[in-house]
């Protein structure tokens, strides 16, 4: 690099990363000691209130979450206290039904495990751990015991061979017959969300639209000198200035009237990192972040406007509002119990017939940006998933609502993608964008 590219690079960083003009939000961002409160509150509440819904609807008697520190199960994760970051030596997470409808939540592990579990292991009274767990199963002699096992969902299947031979070994012949998938209650657990963890959700979303909007703006972007690379750094940085995460590196790219056909969403973003905005470009990102324990998920455009423009061309505009017409189109199709194979069909088929030409890729939202539950189409998959995009749809889940809609720009003589993304629930009014969705580009304006 030479010298005076490196004296631009540096003012440049120092210009973007030093400004404290979008150091604020409308959104509190809680304090960790405030956060692993909420957390841990909200945990006493799902085990109280979601799981023994789940495992009367599934007919499971107990369920075995077992893991060990550093090998963690992706549930196992969901279920210990703030403040542990991982599992200890072996940990054995169980929950049983009782007679009254209640669910007991035991740990069999060498230290307590916050509030919600009873610690049933006294090492010193019981050296081995797994004779142990057998006592507590013969307490409850459950018909059936569920474990981390499933054939769709890597999420539910956080059952370490190792682990799973050792319990087996250890069980007696009994109840060896009584092992059954806990895949159901395991993807309800992660599918299904809480009112409280509806209302952080509202704020979250709010904050990443807040985040996305600064990075499409003249704050971030000096058109003919920032680089899209530099905007996805940028929201990198951001993200650690609010004591926040990111579970995915985000993207920023460029659709402009030049030569460059689009090929695939993945080629689109991933290839053209280093590209320098301009005026005139269709910009797009995609971005989430992670925030007590929830994950966002969110694809925006922004235009940068030409000298002499106030507004973003009315091809661009109508553009965009198609992206919006699928959107109704698809959430229109939501019903609780279609499977998401159905409800990408029928979308689909609406969509074509209003002469639209759309990509639907849409997945759950929650503990993982990728969420266990129903997922409605991929986009090198739109004839149907196999597995999870067999999965009904349930009542108090997020989604993002993931799409694009191609459409051909006659004053670029080519055709180009909207591609959305805004997170939303699904219960029993419908489908609705926890934080709105975008209706209207973003504006940039041009070097004065």
């Amino acid at each position: 690099m030479s010298i005076f590219k490196w004296v631009y690079f540096a003012f440049f960083t120092i210009l973007i990363f030093s400004s404290n003009s979008w150091a604020t939000s409308s959104v509190e961002v809680l304090s960790m000691r405030d956060r692993a409160s909420l957390i841990d509150n909200i945990l006493v509440k799902r085990v109280a209130q979601l799981l023994p819904k789940l495992m009367d609807e599934h007919q499971l008697d107990m369920w075995l979450v077992i893991s060990r520190e550093y090998n963690e199960d992706p549930v196992i994760k969901t279920l210990l206290p703030a403040t542990w970051l991982s599992a200890r030596r072996t940990t054995i997470l169980v929950f049983a039904r009782k007679a009254d409808g209640s669910i007991g939540a035991y740990a069999i592990a060498p230290y307590n495990v916050g509030d919600v579990f009873e610690k049933a292991w006294d090492k010193s009274k019981q050296p081995d751990q797994w004779v142990a767990l057998n006592e507590l199963i013969e307490r409850y002699q459950p018909k059936t015991i569920g474990i981390n096992q499933s054939e769709h969902w890597a999420h539910a299947d956080g059952l370490a061979a190792t682990d799973k031979d050792n319990l087996l070994t250890h069980l007696p012949e009994k109840y060896k017959t009584r092992i059954v998938s806990a895949e159901p209650v395991a993807v309800g657990w992660l599918e299904q969300r809480i009112p409280e963890e509806i209302t952080v959700y509202k704020d979250t979303v709010k904050l990443a639209h807040e985040i996305i909007a600064q990075a499409f703006s003249n704050q971030v972007i000096t058109p003919g000198k920032t680089t899209t690379d530099d905007v996805v750094w940028w929201l990198r940085e951001r993200i650690v200035e609010l004591k926040l995460q990111t579970w995915f590196h985000p993207s920023v790219s460029i659709q402009r009237s030049d030569d460059a056909a689009f090929e695939s969403v993945s080629s689109l973003v991933h290839d053209n990192a280093q590209q320098i905005i301009l005026p005139g470009d269709l910009l797009h990102v995609d971005f989430g972040i992670t925030y007590l324990r929830l994950n966002t998920d969110t694809q925006q455009h922004a235009y940068v406007l030409k000298p002499g423009e106030t507004d973003a061309p009315d091809y661009l505009q109508k553009a965009l509002l198609s992206g919006n017409a699928l959107q109704d189109i698809f959430t229109g199709e939501f019903a609780q119990g279609l499977s998401g194979n159905q409800v990408l069909a029928r979308a689909r088929k609406r969509a074509i017939e209003q002469g639209l030409t759309p990509t639907i890729y849409t997945h759950p939202l929650g503990y993982h940006g990728h969420g266990a539950g129903t997922t409605l189409g991929m986009w090198d998959s739109q004839a149907g998933v196999v597995g999870d995009g067999d999965y009904p749809l349930h009542f108090n889940t997020a989604y993002a609502i993931e799409l694009n809609n191609a459409i051909y720009i006659e004053p670029w003589k080519k055709e180009i993608r909207i591609m959305l993304e805004e997170d939303a629930i699904f219960d029993r009014s419908g489908v609705w964008y926890i934080d709105g969705r975008q209706t209207e580009l973003l504006l940039i304006k041009p070097t004065l």
